[in-house]
């Protein structure tokens, strides 16, 4: 069970917003499957814990502080690259993310010695809409504008390594997980946008980066790369670290 909710988190960029912590210890619903870690087929027992919680995503699991992910509102996304062919500084505010839930878990690896989990996801599209503001420069284009973004990303492969560490939580008196460190590692297959109102509303402006944004994204994508995976990996630690803080180790993956 110890990735039923942690698999949530992934890319529910990666992490649902805001988080209930019940207390002292919220029962499991009947509904998640429950892995030992002396099964010898852990890994699959987890890929069906991770199948059976999907469906609940979707309009959230209150028992567990989970709350409605589809689609996922995230208040703000902040892109700040400046080094390479693209300057740019973007904030996105009140972010929907649609198709999360419809993620697909093809591998997961649990190292119980190391206390290392390696997750791979396959995710067939996301589509984002947002309010947007940017300025900046995109392969020697200046570029500039605040309204409607709007993003789809197809075909999504997403690698997640965790380093976990136990600690003693003192609301419990028990030993629980907690996120040391994280790595994120994504490629997509395809992505469409369109950014409204570039330039001040200039039409044919607009139109032609538009253009341009579309023709080249795989190019853009590489260069801000590094900060999307480091926004996501942020993300998913501050969820999973709340995860992780309500349930002890014991109750989440038993002996």
């Amino acid at each position: 069970m110890l990735l039923h909710v942690y698999l949530f988190a992934i890319f529910f960029a990666t992490s649902c917003s805001a988080i209930a912590i019940p207390s002292p210890i919220p029962e499991i619903p009947s509904f998640l499957k429950i892995c030992h870690q002396s099964d010898p087929y852990l890994s699959d027992c987890i890929k069906q814990s991770v199948n059976s919680l999907k469906p609940y995503l979707r309009k959230g699991i209150p028992a567990l502080g989970i709350p409605k992910c589809e689609p996922l509102h995230l208040d703000e996304i902040e892109i700040d690259q400046s080094s390479g062919p693209i300057y740019i500084r973007a904030i996105y505010n009140n972010v929907s993310i649609f198709g999360g839930t419809d993620f697909v878990p093809k591998s997961i690896r649990l190292d119980l010695d190391k206390n290392v989990i390696r997750l791979k996801l396959f995710i067939p599209r996301l589509e984002m809409v947002s309010n947007y503001v940017m300025d900046g420069r995109i392969m020697m284009l200046s570029i500039t504008g605040n309204g409607l973004g709007h993003g789809n990303f197809t075909d999504i492969d997403v690698i997640v390594t965790i380093q976990m560490e136990r600690y003693l939580n003192e609301r419990t008196g028990s030993i629980h997980q907690s996120v040391d460190d994280i790595y994120v590692d994504f490629e997509i297959g395809h992505a469409t946008v369109h950014l409204d109102n570039l330039f001040d509303g200039d039409e044919m402006l607009s139109g032609a980066m538009n253009l341009f944004l579309n023709d080249n994204w795989s190019t853009i994508i590489a260069e801000i790369r590094p900060k999307l995976e480091e926004t996501i990996a942020m993300l998913i630690m501050k969820f999973t670290n709340t995860i992780f803080s309500l349930f002890p180790e014991n109750v989440l993956l038993p002996p």
